[in-house]
């Protein structure tokens, strides 16, 4: 159904997304944006699903996750990228906690079919 190139990427999606989200484990917004060591490697992990989501391209991940914020999250990795030093911590942790988990779950399905 995928290319090797497409699984690999779903699955860097499914367990950059699952470290993410255990990185910032029960943290409140506050507590996460005072732990520097945290939102840097969080936001790494960001960047790598962002670059996935680049690499499977817009069609295919509208395909696989219909009603995600993939384009949303792609547009944000272009911003990780090129304006790094304007990156509000609380938008990596909203993000985080609100979008990864359906994009990841939809990766799942996708790599499971």
């Amino acid at each position: 159904m995928f290319s090797d190139r497409v699984r690999s990427r779903l699955d860097d999606i499914v367990n950059d997304a699952a470290r993410a989200q255990t990185f910032i484990g029960d943290m409140d917004v506050d507590t996460f944006v005072a732990d520097q060591r945290t939102l840097l490697a969080v936001e790494r992990l960001l960047q790598r699903v962002t670059e996935a989501t680049i690499q499977i391209g817009m069609q295919e991940m509208a395909r696989i996750a219909p009603g995600v914020a993939a384009r949303k999250i792609r547009d944000f990795g272009n911003f990780l990228r090129h304006q790094y030093a304007d990156v509000d911590a609380r938008v990596i942790y909203t993000i985080v906690r609100e979008d990864l988990p359906p994009l990841a779950e939809a990766a799942s399905r996708a790599l499971a079919a």
